[in-house]
């Protein structure tokens, strides 16, 4: 056994931290890329492109870089995935007649230069198109050394994987509530695969949901946008890209190695869960939010598509998350600082058997604490043809393992900390190129039974390095054919460790060169 917690990914192509490369493969890349971008036929890029047609928008309108939000694109989010202004009829049934004005009108509301509402966007008269979209990344992934194909599809490096593929549902479903909601294929992962395993087949799985009824009104003569949020990922809701579920790096390979450890709010039950909560975005400026998280029945997560054993176990009751942010802005400045947290009470799995071989589903009566609290930041600028983006988050865990010390023989307490600094430029129409770079740490007590397979002498699950990308997106607001129906984007992106798992010897061979072109349509 790994580890106790195991190492847990969140499903889709939104958080796998990617690993690995060399650079002296780069050319190579480059001219794979390059060949796609100027000899295929691609679209014009915006970000899912059901939000497109529902706005008449480009990406750059809501993404710096996807799905990297701008304020206006926060507020499209809080406002319930409903603002329309585009060719295209974002709820089948309206119930007014001012699409042609519902962009800007949801951008002056209250005389603001920041979007607050989407108003009821259409008429009868503009013709409905479902918010249906679909995303395919095909990605070239080499690592410094190579992995051990055995069991899998895959040669030892220099793999090209189509993966992920996802569907979904991005839109209006009426004048209050949206939706975005994805379904995802997954190729199988590096290792050995058994096919009589009920799991390993079962690369179709639900990934993110976040559902939202969402109004607007004042308090005191202060303009509220208020909602509620029902989704299957603790912070997948949250606006800014400072919390786990939307933070950068957005594309990466799924067959890189990763790091094991990571904090309960980090993806850990990711697709597991179920919650719903309230928020409340105050005056422009205040957001607040509770919400409570349950695990999903056993059954249904297999049913789903999820591994009910990918997570460390099952939830006692449910478990809270709360945000709390602030955002002042001034000029062509945004400046967000807040904090966020999420308890649990989680049953671990007790791992016995039955007669074929697989897991029972079984959890000992005892519970493991898992305590999250997070500290966030975010600046962002501006400028005439250019947007500046920098951001940090720290989370600190505390851990009572009085299950998995009872019955395992882990540390009775353990801590575990993450994190992260990024700088990002996206520069030219529309935010064409993108450069990011990011430090990651994640420091830990050392555990002889938790991280019993990590490599080193301190059974540590420390690591720590940097993540480089440049991505491209070659048609953005020209008059190429098919928009707003399609987009494409580029990527070639480098990961350094300096630690991986403990281990600073041979960290460097989990470094890892990954290019990508990703299609949406």
């Amino acid at each position: 056994m790994c580890s106790i917690r195991g190492q847990v990914h969140l499903i889709g192509a939104t958080r796998k931290i990617l690993t690995g490369a060399v650079v002296s493969t780069a050319t190579a890349i480059f001219g794979f890329v390059f060949s796609a971008v100027m000899f295929g036929a691609i679209s014009p890029a915006n970000a899912l492109p059901s939000f497109a047609r529902q706005t008449g928008q480009p990406c750059g309108t809501c993404h710096t870089d996807y799905p990297g939000l701008t304020p206006y694109g926060r507020l499209f989010k809080l406002g319930g995935y409903t603002a329309g202004g585009g060719k295209y009829r974002s709820t089948l049934f309206p119930s007014q007649n001012d699409s042609t004005k519902a962009l800007a009108a949801y951008t002056k509301k209250w005389g603001s230069d920041l979007p607050t509402k989407a108003p009821s966007d259409t008429s009868q008269d503009i013709p409905y198109a479902p918010p249906i979209s679909m995303m395919a990344i095909v990605g070239f992934t080499h690592t410094q050394a190579d992995q051990d194909p055995t069991g899998s599809p895959y040669h030892a490096n220099d793999n090209v994987v189509v993966a992920p593929v996802s569907f979904f549902y991005g839109g209006a479903i009426t004048d209050h509530i949206g939706a975005f909601a994805q379904l995802t294929y997954n190729n199988a992962p590096f290792g050995a695969q058994d096919p009589a395993d009920p799991y390993t087949s079962k690369l179709w799985t639900w990934d993110n949901i976040d559902v939202r009824y969402a109004r607007t009104g004042n308090i005191g003569g202060m303009p509220v946008t208020y909602g509620i949020t029902a989704n299957n990922n603790p912070s997948v809701q949250d606006p800014w890209n400072t919390t786990p579920a939307w933070s950068f790096p957005y594309a990466v390979s799924n067959i890189a190695p990763t790091p094991a450890a990571g904090t309960l709010i980090d993806g850990t039950f990711a697709a597991h869960v179920g919650g719903v909560g309230a928020y409340a975005w105050i005056n422009n400026l205040v957001y607040l939010e509770l919400s409570g998280y349950r695990t999903v029945n056993h059954d249904a997560q297999a049913k789903l598509g999820t591994d009910p054993f990918g997570a460390p176990g099952t939830f006692e009751g449910i478990a809270p998350y709360w945000r709390v942010a602030v955002e002042p802005h001034w000029g062509n400045h945004w400046l967000e600082f807040g904090a966020f947290g999420m308890s649990a009470r989680v049953h671990p799995w007790t791992f016995t058997t039955d007669a074929n071989g697989f897991y029972n589903n079984e959890t000992f009566a005892q519970t493991d604490r898992y305590n999250d609290i997070g500290f966030d930041s975010q600046y962002q600028y501006q400028g005439p043809n250019f947007w500046i983006t920098l951001r940090g988050s720290y989370i600190m865990e505390n851990q009572t393992l009085d299950a998995s010390s009872l019955n395992f023989g882990t540390n009775p307490t353990n801590t575990l900390n993450t994190f992260k600094a990024l700088a990002s430029l996206a520069y030219g129409n529309d935010n064409r190129v993108v450069l990011t770079g990011q430090y990651f740490n994640t420091q830990g007590s050392s555990d002889a039974t938790l991280y019993a397979a990590n490599p080193g002498c301190g059974c540590s699950p420390n690591s720590d390095g940097y993540t480089f990308e440049i991505a491209y997106i070659p048609f953005i607001s020209s008059p190429a054919p098919g928009w707003p129906w399609a987009n494409v984007r580029v990527g070639l992106q480098y990961t350094y460790y300096n630690k991986f798992d403990g281990d600073t010897v041979f960290a460097h061979d989990k470094n890892a060169l990954f290019a990508y072109i990703w299609f949406a349509m």
